[in-house]
Formats: structure tokens, sequence, C-alpha cells
């Protein structure tokens, strides 16, 4: 059989902020990882360890300063701009801590926003986005405003909308940093339930116990995979959207 690609991989991934003069900070010094499809990885460490740097680099946020990234295969890491925008809207969904809803928008409307940037024809993909808006439990809160929903709610809207290009991979940074820990466990049972479906997840996290929800946990120190700890497989998922 054909061996299937990586859905990331780094080598020797390293990124420097030049501060004026001598000055500088590696915040990453050679980074290996690689993540086949299907895998739930957490990303931890302190303050100034590296995590948030190659999460940004990871979404194609921000361009590494030495080294590759390999996203599907494709070497991202010296795409020109407008490359590297189209593969950040096209193969990869955000989930942040704060949303980042737009508030003039309903919720169908914010799942679309996607389609939006990538310049696709909304009323095409109404009903997929509506199937998605169901899928995270919000099937009759589609016309209702940010303001309108609870903080678990308005998470929901952005998983929704993260899956709405159907990306090869999910990044989710302290998906549960804003809410209250009953609401944040449902959260975390939905992301859950997108990884036993095949979803491609990489989540950054202080928190060990939510880490210790991924099958991998990759603990960052000083710009460097300090260590790497394997869960043990979970069972046959019973989560659904509450």
């Amino acid at each position: 059989m054909p061996s299937v690609e990586p859905i990331i991989r780094l080598e020797g991934l390293e990124k420097r902020y030049d501060l004026g003069g001598e000055a500088e900070v590696r915040a990453l010094r050679g980074v290996n990882l690689v993540v086949e499809p299907g895998s739930y990885v957490a990303i931890m460490g302190p303050s100034g360890s590296g995590k948030s740097t190659m999460l940004n680099l990871i979404g194609c946020l921000d361009r590494p300063t030495a080294g590759h990234y390999y996203l599907g295969g494709t070497d991202v890491s010296r795409m020109p701009d407008d490359e590297l925008s189209e593969a950040r809207g096209s193969r990869i969904g955000f989930i942040f801590q704060s949303y980042n809803l737009i508030a003039q928008l309903t919720v169908i409307e914010n799942i679309q926003v996607p389609l939006l940037y990538q310049g696709k024809d909304l009323r095409a993909y109404h009903d997929h986005c509506v199937k998605l808006a169901h899928a995270v439990g919000l099937g009759n809160r589609l016309h209702h405003r940010p303001s309108q929903l609870s903080g678990g709610q308005q998470q929901r809207v952005a998983i929704a909308r993260s899956l709405v290009n159907d990306p090869l991979l999910m990044l989710a940074d302290e998906p549960t940093g804003n809410l209250d820990s009953r609401t944040g466990q449902e959260v975390l049972e939905l992301i859950d339930t997108l990884n036993a479906q095949g979803k491609t997840i990489v989540l950054v996290t202080h928190d060990e116990r939510i880490g210790n929800r991924a099958h991998r946990v990759i603990h960052m120190q000083d710009g460097l995979i300090e260590r790497e700890v394997i869960n043990p497989p979970k069972g046959p998922s019973s989560a659904r959207p509450a």
C-alpha cells in the first residue's frame, strides 16, 4: 500500500526575532515533528517555551526563519503571501480562545465567513453551513447574533466556521480558556468527536487535563521539544453536542 503523506512535517524549524542591535530572541531552535492524518496532538509548555510561535507557524500565520514546514506534503515555508493566504484559508481551520466572531453577523453568516474570503458562492454552500450549525447543536440559532449566545454557543459557532472548508488540519488555541468548566467540557467533547470522525487536531493548552485528552502531548521548553508523551487509546467516543 502507498504510504500516507503526513498532515504536518516540520524539519529543523527555527524562528528568530530581531529586537534591534545585537539583541535576538530564538523562539524556535530547530524543531522536528511529524503529525499523521487523524492525529490529536496537544502542545504544552510554560510561557516563552515556543508553543505559541509553533502554532503560528503551523497555522501559516507566520514564516520560519529557517527549516521547512510541509502541510499535506506541500512546502509552505517559502510560499509567496498570496499562496500562503490561500493555503491557510482552504486547508486550516482555526478555533480561538476569544471565538473571533463578527458581532454584526448571524450564526449562519459567521459560519460562511471563510467561504467569503475564498470567493465562493455562498448560496451554493448554504445547506452545507446549515448542516454544520446543526452538527454543533445550533440548528435553532441560525439567525441569532453573537450577543444573543452564551460563550459555549459562540465557541460552537467558531468550530462550525473552522469546518466549513473541510480543512486538512484544525488548530485550537486554548479553546476553553473563556468558558466555565461545564461548558468547556462540552466543547472538548465536541472536539473529541470531530477527531473520532477523522479530523486532525493540534491544540495548544496550559491545562494538563485538557492536554491528556490528546493522543500525543508535545512538551516544549526553550524553543525545543523537550519530551513527548503518548497517551493510551481511548474507547469509542460517546461525546455529542449538548
